[in-house]
């Protein structure tokens, strides 16, 4: 930092100054360090280029023009390109500017024929890719062969086995992105600028993103509160990355104190996200990265019961649904003939689901032991209601399932939560941590919260996030009915701007979810980011459907300059997913279905998951397809209660409201046209562009 300014980068920024010759280093950083001093216009070497965007400005450093914005504290480096002997500066100003991606052909209603699919014209590479260029870059060796033999950019965008971040280094120097959309980038913090020197040195791996004023401001938010904090927002407001940001807090402020035994958890929601949690934890802390433990809750619970010595043996889903079907039958209700006929009927009128979702979500999950306490309990979240006669009812089959499952010397997840919980609660588990970070929190259940409230030392050190709106297995719960010391009050915020998906993405995504909502208190939407709308389609079969994602994705690929790693399909269910990858790959496009354990971002291949492993993840361009080939979408419990159905649909509604905010810059949505399902319903022309 010079004269109170920071530097800043966007990635296209890293990328070419990555394949910046080595005898040109210096003098481009000298120039960045002028900048540091001073980034104003002087007539000379720096200049405004108000003209073309009135942010927009350059420096000149000998055949190199640096890109860039500022605005006090921060300086922004956005590109580094090469002026030809041809070429007077206001013309690559004007070439580079450009403009934002290009509209997708097939985001144009009715201009698409898609019994023809689309093929692009292959473009040339403007140079040979060559063993000096994969040097410069720092490509590893082992992927030389594959590369040395790319012709055109069709050839880089389908390089098989080289991971995604290969690739879009190669096309950010053959194909640099207009300035317009580099705009649009994340900033990455550049904490010193000789850092840019380590970095291309290959001392540094990484950058952090840096956080915005408003994400800044809830990194210390509260750390000296008397109970805990919580942060909610909308998908791509930042809430995971300044949960990341307050781990580092929180050591900082227990290091005022003089420990230095510190104990922090930080939990994520799915298996996927650990590993690039602990990669993030490790930049940001250095060798502070001992002091944290990276789990989800379910890993905690475990880790917790084995170490006492009550290592569960856990039902699958199939296992559970097999025996609850056997305690339905088994069952002996209570009373008179009449009120025991009324028992079974009641039962018979709810779908299996619903009745485990009653028994997992109410009474397991808030450690209801008695009868009596069950009829006394409020179930909020729950729209069908149940009497007291039908509540005796699920009570019974419970108490069955419950001995079915002692018999077998098995456990539900559920049980394992809440036994768990029990035990750290009864001073049993003594091992508590100093801090206690929750991300996501609003998928795990009151066990589960539970738990981690009472796994740290001090409540005022539980910071969590939470966005209601993206609850795809609660039906939602009063935090102050989770535990006493989840209380708020004076400490929650909300976020209020998305930096990952573009405003079109989220308005229209919002717009599908209206009926499912189950947090309304943030109407307040802001958006760094626009694109073209994302696009609707109708289909009548699999040939149909997959001509669609053919041409979606080769378009986007193109028009945004990526590689097929940035793009993922998302469906329903497994089958459907596996299905869809094999015939995306039998065209040309590799493609692979992943379940949630197996989730490999780095591979070089489109992405296929079902909606619900995507929690927690984000991907440039994404389609979600798969409804053809299932009958999820038209499966709705079959109940003569309009509550139960009301309640599926909202949930089944937040699970795709959660696929669609996944993408980032480019969404489709693929439809059967047959379909009459309300999931399939609620897409509005103003938000989507639909056509047939």
């Amino acid at each position: 930092m010079h004269n109170g300014w920071y530097t800043t980068m966007k990635p296209s920024f890293r990328d070419e100054w990555m394949a910046l010759h080595p005898k040109e280093v210096q003098q481009v950083h000298e120039k960045i360090k002028l900048l540091e001093q001073d980034p104003t216009p002087d007539a000379k070497a720096k200049k405004q280029l108000k003209h073309l965007h009135p942010r927009l400005h350059r420096i000149r450093s000998g055949d190199y023009r640096i890109f860039y914005t500022f605005e006090k504290p921060y300086i922004s480096l956005l590109a580094l390109r090469k002026r030809d002997n041809d070429t007077y500066d206001e013309e690559i100003d004007a070439e580079f500017l450009g403009g934002i991606a290009p509209e997708l052909q097939l985001a144009q209603p009715n201009t698409h024929t898609w019994e023809q699919a689309y093929e692009p014209q292959p473009k040339g590479l403007p140079e040979p890719i060559t063993e000096e260029l994969l040097t410069r870059l720092q490509i590893a060796k082992e992927y030389f062969p594959r590369l040395l033999h790319v012709q055109n950019e069709d050839d880089l965008l389908d390089c098989p086995g080289v991971p995604p971040a290969v690739l879009d280094k190669l096309l950010e120097y053959m194909f640099p992105r207009p300035l317009n959309q580099v705009m649009q980038q994340p900033d990455l913090q550049v904490q010193h600028l000789d850092d840019l020197l380590r970095f291309k040195e290959g001392e540094l791996i990484s950058f952090l993103l840096k956080l915005s004023p408003e994400q800044e401001k809830y990194v210390n938010w509260g750390l000296k509160a008397t109970g805990p904090t919580l942060l909610k927002g909308l998908p791509g407001t930042g809430k995971s990355t300044i949960a990341l940001y307050r781990v580092r807090a929180l050591i900082a402020e227990l290091r005022k104190q003089g420990r230095t035994d510190i104990r922090v958890l930080f939990t994520t929601y799915t298996n996927a996200l650990i590993n690039s949690s602990i990669q993030l934890l490790e930049q940001l802390l250095g060798e502070d990265i001992r002091y944290v433990e990276v789990q989800t809750a379910d890993r905690v619970a475990i880790k917790l019961l084995n170490q006492i010595g009550s290592g569960p043996h856990i039902l699958n889903d199939g296992e559970v649904y097999s025996l609850l079907r056997q305690a339905i039958q088994q069952t002996r209700f209570d009373g008179s003939e009449q009120q025991k006929q009324s028992q079974k009927q009641a039962i018979e009128q709810m779908s299996l689901d619903y009745l485990l979702q009653e028994i997992n979500q109410v009474i397991v999950a808030r450690q209801i032991h008695t009868l009596k306490d069950y009829l006394a309990a409020s179930r909020p979240g729950r729209k069908l209601r149940l009497a007291a006669l039908q509540r005796r009812a699920v009570w019974s089959v419970y108490e069955t399932f419950q001995q079915l499952l002692a018999q077998q010397g098995k456990i539900t997840w559920r049980q394992a939560r809440a036994m768990a919980e029990a035990y750290v609660a009864q001073g049993a588990y003594t091992q508590l941590y100093d801090a206690v970070i929750v991300d996501e929190a609003q998928d795990l259940d009151p066990s589960s919260l539970r738990l981690l409230v009472q796994l740290c030392k001090q409540s005022n050190r539980i910071f969590i996030t939470a966005d209601a709106n993206q609850s795809i297995y609660g039906s939602g719960f009063n935090w102050s009915d989770v535990h006493k010391d989840l209380r708020f009050q004076g400490r929650t915020a909300i976020l209020h701007a998305n930096y990952r998906s573009t405003r079109e993405i989220g308005e229209a995504a919002q717009n599908y979810l209206a009926e499912g909502a189950l947090d309304t208190e943030n109407e307040e939407r802001v958006y760094v980011n626009n694109g073209p709308q994302p696009i609707m389609r109708h289909v009548l079969n699999q040939d149909q459907q997959l001509q669609l994602l053919v041409s979606f994705f080769r378009q986007a690929r193109s028009a945004y300059r990526m590689s097929s790693g940035a793009c993922a399909v998302l469906c329903p269910t497994i089958k459907a997913g596996r299905a869809i990858a094999e015939a995306l790959t039998q065209q040309g496009l590799e493609a692979n279905f992943m379940t949630g354990q197996e989730l490999d971002l780095k591979r070089g291949c489109i992405k296929v998951i079902t909606l619900r492993s995507a929690k927690g993840l984000e991907f440039p361009i994404v389609a979600l397809a798969g409804f053809l080939e299932s009958t999820w979408h038209t499966s709705i419990p079959n109940s003569p209660s309009d509550e139960e159905r009301e309640e599926y649909l909202s949930l089944e509604r937040r699970t795709i409201f959660v696929g669609m905010t996944r993408a980032m810059r480019a969404l489709l949505v693929i439809t059967p046209k047959s379909s009459t399902s309300p999931l399939m319903q609620g897409f509005e022309e103003r938000y989507w562009n639909i056509g047939e």
